[in-house]
């Protein structure tokens, strides 16, 4: 299991608390002067979202109704998610897939500060043969 591979994904979600979500949009959008547009969403978790043009990135900007504090989600590429999943886990890391909807062939994971991730396969990464 030494030839795992992963990499940072283009994908950045901030959750952020429905009390704070106007004004975060705002200052993205207003201050800031980014590239943001709102997009529908059907999740039962997130009410509303925006993305935001960040650089090379893209930040999507989540209004989660039962939060009281925003975090930050980020996105994990790797060319196996299966064997990635396995690696992960003999090193105690386990999917968390019921903390969001998640997509299929996609896993939740966190480290150990609480950092979520999506686990996800990397376009163009070829597996480790």
């Amino acid at each position: 299991m030494n030839d795992i591979q992963f990499q940072g994904g283009l994908n950045i979600a901030i959750k952020i608390p429905k009390s704070k979500y106007e004004e975060t949009v705002t200052f993205y959008r207003d201050i800031l002067k980014l590239e943001v547009k709102e997009v529908s969403i059907q999740n039962p978790t997130v009410s509303r979202t925006h993305q935001v043009s960040f650089g090379n990135n893209t930040l999507w900007l989540d209004c989660v109704d039962n939060y009281t504090h925003s975090e930050t989600w980020l996105e994990l590429k790797t060319p196996d998610v299966k064997k990635a999943t396995a690696y992960l886990q003999s090193k105690g890391i386990h999917p968390c897939d019921e903390i969001e909807q998640i997509p299929e062939n996609s896993h939740w994971i966190m480290d150990p500060a609480g950092t979520v991730f999506i686990l996800n396969k990397g376009d163009g990464m070829k597996p480790n043969e």
